[in-house]
């Protein structure tokens, strides 16, 4: 299938086929094949569900997107998308089919579009109150010694019923689990490795139970910090050397000037 002035539409009769055999391809060299489902998306793209054989990689669950997921999406849409070829996204969900996500023009039009304060609502939802008369002079200090608290105790008493701050992380350290023995050989490897070399290395979509296992497994290897850091999906383990090398030349990337694929 052509577009305007020859130029080829990645959605033309051999789109569907090309991702079938890169998905199988790709997933095949990872060790965990799968049964694809490919399905026409409203907003036009193609959406696909991948249905382990063999259960899904680490860090994959079905239903909830991924590191992995999303990482084995992007690929597969710069394999897809090369210069001169019109555009057709590819979503990949894991046991079943991921939840369309809205456009960029519509997410900018509904962040630009004036919201209302819930103190504007609350003030227009209201009923007319009557004017109350102000209390006696005399009643105002006995309800003042009922109601009010302490002002060094007010801050605490909110502190309370907000709870534990967003965003906090619980301390792997502290956690208690079985010890793997084969991770554990795995890890002080690479512990070991990333110190010689002066390299640094991370593990990412771990559960929290793996990066404490990780965590005690360093212990006692000298020359490398072994840390948790980020939040959510994103936190990991990194490995950081004492003394860092610099990566030589010969292995440096190419910069990669094609448009970032909006996964």
């Amino acid at each position: 299938m052509s577009g305007p002035q020859g130029t080829q539409v990645a959605g033309g009769a051999d789109f569907r086929p090309r991702v079938e055999q890169l998905l199988t391809d790709i997933l095949g060299l990872m060790g965990f094949p799968a049964r694809l489902d490919l399905q026409d998306a409203a907003d036009g793209s193609l959406s696909v569900a991948l249905h382990f054989e063999s259960g899904p990689p680490p860090g994959v669950e079905a239903g909830k997107r991924s590191q992995v997921l999303d990482s084995l999406q992007f690929l597969l849409n710069k394999m897809l998308h090369r210069p001169g070829v019109e555009r057709r996204w590819v979503m990949l969900g894991a046991g079943g089919h991921p939840e369309p996500r809205p456009r960029r023009e519509a997410a900018q039009a509904q962040a630009s579009a004036p919201v209302a304060t819930v103190a504007q609502v609350a003030a227009a939802s209201a009923p007319a109150q009557p004017a109350r008369t102000a209390p006696a002079p005399a009643a105002q200090p006995a309800r003042a010694a009922r109601g009010a608290q302490p002002a060094a105790q007010a801050p605490k008493a909110a502190a309370a019923q907000q709870g534990p701050a967003k965003g906090s992380e619980t301390d792997e350290r502290s956690v208690q689990c079985e010890e793997d023995a084969v991770l554990r050989e795995a890890v002080r490897k690479l512990a070991e490795k990333s110190a010689s070399l002066g390299r640094f290395y991370a593990f990412a979509a771990m559960k929290t139970e793996d990066r404490a296992r990780v965590l005690r497994a360093v212990e006692g290897v000298g020359g490398v910090k072994v840390a948790a850091e980020g939040e959510g999906r994103n936190r990991r383990v990194v490995f950081t050397p004492a003394k860092p090398a610099p990566m030589p030349k010969r292995s440096m990337l190419p910069d990669d000037d094609e448009d970032d694929v909006d996964a």
